[in-house]
């Protein structure tokens, strides 16, 4: 197995991850939120080998990255909803789901999970931005992990799950949200629903839809709709006050566990939601490299970012 490169992200390093994305190879790159596993979104082979990087279910569908709203448009049917949402969101760590425009959208159904809708988002890391650019075309991006795993928020992160399986990392350095997009959709006949909770708080879509968001159905319609998602090794236990023997410590805000835990990690002592969702998944691995029987979780408040941060823990806990 070939070692994978990690080249930092200089116009250079972005202009052959762009020729590698072309030859039907996968490269790994910076989001606003995490790393993304990237390939040609339009070649169902270059998507195929993501499902095969990660180990990923091929019925749950992956998200289709553009440059802007206008490729976007390419790609999508958008009612009024969708256009409102995109114009005050994009680029940013928002992705809606729309019915595929059969006309003139490239996404490969396989990207699509076989639905006729399509995910897609418009990223405003400068890093992705410049990808997308010198690509010219939609790239299918997951998170950078063997799925069901904790996501990378790090070059480091991404080989250490996924080194000989993806050939190129592009180094963006640390990604500033921490968790990943807000999945919302927007489809014919149906409320705006909030698929999957994520960087933009559901109070703020409210704001700009007028109106309040429905919650999912049981159908996966988007990413991290799987009950068991985001896992580290170790069992996760949360709203926890202490902790048992063996057990690490997750906590959030000023205070610490009853209890000595084997290793403790603070997602946020001040209890900003932003700063513990841009440390969730890295606090997690830190955590879990550790080898501890457990993780027990603090209580979080599920407001704003709370609410896509207790999302990724639940998931993490289930079993």
């Amino acid at each position: 197995m070939t070692s994978t490169r990690i080249l930092a992200a200089s116009p250079v390093a972005i202009s052959e991850a762009a020729e590698v994305l072309s030859s039907g190879r996968l490269v790994a790159f910076p989001t606003e939120t995490v790393y993304g596993l990237g390939g040609d979104a339009r070649d169902g082979r270059a998507v195929a080998a993501i499902y095969e990087a990660k180990g990923r279910p091929s019925f749950n569908p992956l998200i289709a990255h553009v440059a802007s709203l206008a490729e976007a448009w390419e790609q999508g049917v958008f009612d009024a909803r969708a256009e409102k949402l995109g114009a005050a969101f994009w680029p940013g760590p928002l992705t809606l789901v729309v019915p595929f425009a059969e006309r003139t959208g490239t996404v490969h159904e396989l990207a699509r999970a076989g639905l006729p809708t399509v995910a897609l988002r418009v990223p405003a890391h400068p890093v992705a931005q410049q990808l997308l650019a010198a690509f010219g075309a939609p790239v299918a991006a997951p998170s950078a992990n063997r799925s069901g795993r904790v996501s990378p928020t790090s070059a480091d992160h991404v080989k250490a799950d996924l080194d000989g399986r993806v050939t190129l990392i592009l180094d963006g350095g640390r990604t500033s949200v921490g968790v990943e997009s807000t999945v919302i959709a927007c489809l014919p006949d149906e409320p705006v629903r909030l698929l999957r909770p994520g960087g933009i708080a559901r109070r703020d879509i409210e704001a700009v839809l007028g109106e309040i968001i429905a919650n999912p159905t049981d159908r996966v319609q988007a990413p991290g709709m799987l009950a068991q998602h985001y896992a580290p090794d170790a069992s996760v236990r949360l709203n926890a006050t202490d902790v048992e023997a063996c057990e690490a410590w997750l906590g959030f805000g000023p205070g610490g566990p009853k209890g000595e835990p084997l290793a403790a990690l603070n997602l946020s002592p001040s209890g900003d939601l932003a700063e513990a969702a841009s440390n969730l998944f890295a606090y997690l691995r830190a955590l879990d490299a550790r080898k501890p029987d457990g993780i027990a979780v603090a209580s979080i408040p599920d407001e704003g970012l709370g609410e896509a941060i207790n999302d990724r823990l639940r998931r993490a806990a289930a079993r």
